[in-house]
C-alpha cells in the first residue's frame, strides 16, 4: 500500500508533571492529619493513574478516526518504462498500444486505440465503506469521432474508469464524444450483464488539458443498484474506437481510493 499512517506520539510525562506523584514526606505533628494525608495520596494516585492510562488508549482512536486513509492503485511515482506495477494489459479488440510517459511535469500512462478496445486491469480489495472516493487524473488528446455510449453501435470513448464490485456489478465514468456531462445510466446491452455509466466529462470541452476527478463510489453504486456497495474488487482504465472505426487517445495519471474528497 503507498499511502502510510500517522503513528501517536507517546510521550512520558515529565517529574514536573502535574501528574508526577507528589512529595508525601513532610513531616505533620498531628497524627490524624498524617494518617488522612497518607491515605488520600495514593487513591489520588490510583485514579490519576487511570485517567492517565485512559488517555493513552484513547490517542490511536482518535488518531484513526482523524488520519485520512488512502490506498494508491495506480502509482505514477518513479513511472519509467513498462506497466505499472500490478496492472495487466486486457485487450478485447484490435492491437493495444500502451506506454508510459514521463516528463517535468509528472508520469503517466498512455493509451492510443486504432479501431481497437483494450484496456490495463488490477486486482484489489476495498472497502468503499473506509474509501468510498476514488480520485483520478486524466487527460484526453483524441476523442473517437462519433462516439456516444448510448447506443451499441458507437459505444466509444477516448478514456474510461471501470470499478468492478464483488458482486460482478460494473460502475463505469466515462470522458465521452457526445453524452452530455452528468448523464447516469444503464450502458449493458447484454442480459444478466450490470453496468451502469457516469459521464465525467464530454466532448472537446477540457480536450488536452489534465483533469482531476473525484466520485463517491459508495453513493454511486447505491445511486445505480438501490444497495449498499460491497467491496471493489478491481480497477480498469479502458479506450476503444473500434465500433465506430475511428482513433483515440489519452492519459491517465494518479488513481487512488480514499476516505475524505481530495483538495
Amino acid at each position: 500500500m503507498a499511502s502510510s499512517a500517522l503513528s501517536p506520539d507517546y510521550r512520558r510525562v515529565p517529574e514536573n508533571s502535574l501528574f508526577a506523584q507528589p512529595d508525601c514526606g513532610k513531616t505533620v505533628k498531628n497524627h490524624a492529619i498524617v494518617v488522612r494525608q497518607t491515605a488520600f495520596w495514593p487513591f489520588l494516585r490510583g485514579d490519576l493513574r487511570k485517567y492517565l492510562l485512559a488517555g493513552v488508549l484513547l490517542v490511536p482512536f482518535f488518531v484513526a478516526q482523524t488520519t485520512p486513509l488512502a490506498y494508491v492503485a495506480l502509482s505514477t511515482a518513479g513511472l519509467s518504462s513498462g506497466l505499472p506495477m500490478g496492472w495487466q494489459v486486457k485487450v478485447n479488440h484490435g492491437k493495444p498500444d500502451v506506454s508510459v510517459c514521463a516528463n517535468s511535469d509528472s508520469s503517466c500512462v498512455h493509451l492510443r486505440s486504432v479501431k481497437s478496445s483494450f484496456g490495463l486491469e488490477r486486482r484489489l480489495d476495498i472497502d468503499p465503506g473506509q474509501m468510498p472516493f476514488l480520485t483520478w487524473n486524466w487527460k484526453v488528446a483524441q476523442l473517437p469521432g462519433g462516439g456516444d455510449f448510448r447506443r451499441s453501435s458507437t459505444d466509444d470513448q477516448a478514456a474510461q474508469m471501470l470499478v468492478a464490485f464483488s458482486d460482478h456489478r460494473i460502475i463505469e465514468y466515462l470522458w465521452d464524444t457526445a453524452a452530455p456531462k452528468g448523464v447516469q445510466q444503464t450502458a449493458s446491452f447484454i442480459p444478466l450483464v450490470h453496468i451502469y455509466a457516469v459521464v465525467c466529462e464530454s466532448g472537446t470541452t477540457g480536450l488536452n488539458q489534465w483533469l482531476a476527478e473525484t466520485r463517491n463510489v459508495a453513493a454511486d453504486y447505491e445511486r445505480a443498484y438501490g444497495k449498499p456497495a460491497p467491496h471493489v474488487e478491481g480497477l480498469r482504465i479502458q479506450i476503444n474506437s473500434q465500433h465506430t472505426g475511428t482513433s483515440a487517445e489519452s492519459y491517465f495519471g494518479e488513481v487512488a481510493f480514499r476516505s475524505t474528497p481530495q483538495e
